[in-house]
């Protein structure tokens, strides 16, 4: 029997409260949407498989080389031939590549103050965040500043940070008025004054982005991996190898686990699975 998974990587969902963490999270492992959800109380758990590197990252139009300048073709191009006066080498078959699959190991943190304490103690060892924002209330992008700086002070240096628009369902014509209070160009210049790699919008209702959103996350870290920015084998990392030794996270006030319908995976073509 193959592995299950090649990595685990830990991610937190950060944000004020309100802004639809709970239920990307519950969206990305279960494939479903509850217009009413408790307010999460401490920290709340999730897992999904999902595929990273070739052949499924084709589609996400990452840059590669952009990420790993050290990357350099591996064979002579025709042109070149061409222009050096050499004879073309054959051709050798292309094998394709096995595809590698990541855990994704969700902590869906609470926004409330009254939290911030248990929070932001989970902060620490995540290899990705997905920082959120509700872009129907200003406020809780401006206090996307904040969350950022409390993030990058725990943290582990280097974690990869998406910024997420969510609820973009609001801004439809379909909802009957455009409730939007924060421009996709507005959050994208946050991005780049801020460092922060990618903006995604997402509806958690609807599913539109929210796996984009993830795999902006988990692509990213691979390709991390890729060029040895972890230790796997470290307990304390935040991504880890199949079968490497470490401990558990305990201590969670209320943790709950979600699995994932099966009509979700399904629809996706992602081909992997939640545990």
């Amino acid at each position: 029997m193959s592995q299950p998974w090649d990595y685990i990587a830990k991610l937190v969902c950060i944000g004020d409260s309100g802004t639809g963490k709970s239920s990307l999270t519950i969206r990305l492992c279960e494939g479903r949407f509850s217009p009413s959800h408790d307010v999460t109380i401490g920290v709340e758990f999730g897992s999904r498989i999902v595929p990273v590197g070739p052949p499924a990252s084709n589609e996400l139009g990452i840059d590669e080389l952009a990420l790993n300048p050290t990357t350099s073709p591996s064979e002579t191009t025709p042109e070149e031939s061409a222009t050096s006066g050499l004879p073309s080498p054959p051709r050798k078959p292309q094998t394709p590549p096995t595809q590698k699959r990541m855990k994704l190991s969700l902590w869906d943190t609470a926004g409330q103050e009254t939290y911030k304490s248990i929070t932001r103690s989970y902060f620490r060892g995540a290899s990705g965040a997905l920082l959120v924002f509700d872009i129907s209330r200003r406020s809780t992008f401006v206090s996307c500043t904040q969350w950022l700086h409390d993030l990058r002070q725990i943290a582990e240096e280097g974690i990869v940070v998406i910024l997420v628009g969510n609820k973009m369902d609001l801004a439809g014509q379909s909802s009957g008025s455009n409730q939007r209070q924060v421009t996709r160009e507005e959050a994208e210049e946050w991005c780049r004054m801020n460092n922060i790699v990618r903006y995604v919008e997402t509806s958690a209702k609807s599913g539109d982005g929210v796996e984009r959103a993830f795999l902006e996350v988990a692509e990213r870290i691979y390709l991390n991996i890729e060029v040895g920015k972890y230790d796997l084998n470290d307990r304390r990392s935040g991504v880890k190898g199949f079968g490497a030794s470490g401990g558990t996270n305990t201590g969670v006030p209320r943790t709950v686990t979600l699995g994932m319908d099966d009509a979700m995976r399904k629809g996706s073509g992602w081909g992997g699975g939640c545990c």
